[in-house]
């Protein structure tokens, strides 16, 4: 089975944990590289988080509970890359 190497995550939290915190958190799941939480929207109670995860072998379902630990839900999965290497995509006239 192919390898995931880049998850793009939409995360809704409450506003504790930070964002430092939560990268912290999946930054040390077996198979993580690297982290980027960025902060999208900001509610009374809540956070939109753009969450990108990088790695050799990222494990899903652990990244799932940790941010389901953190009292997060994961929106939506806006995109996935796996294989040998990470395929960046390419731009076509009709993204224009």
């Amino acid at each position: 089975m192919s390898e995931i190497k880049r998850l793009v995550l939409d995360v809704l939290k409450p506003h504790h944990p930070t964002i430092i915190e939560l990268s912290r958190r999946l930054g040390v799941l077996n198979g993580v590289s690297g982290v980027n939480c960025t902060l999208e929207e900001v509610d009374r109670e809540t956070e939109s988080v753009k969450i990108t995860i990088e790695g050799t072998s990222i494990d899903f379902e652990s990244v799932e509970e940790t941010i389901s630990d953190c009292g997060a839900v994961i929106h939506s999965l806006d995109s996935v890359s796996a294989g040998k290497k990470l395929v960046e995509e390419v731009e076509t006239p009709q993204d224009r």
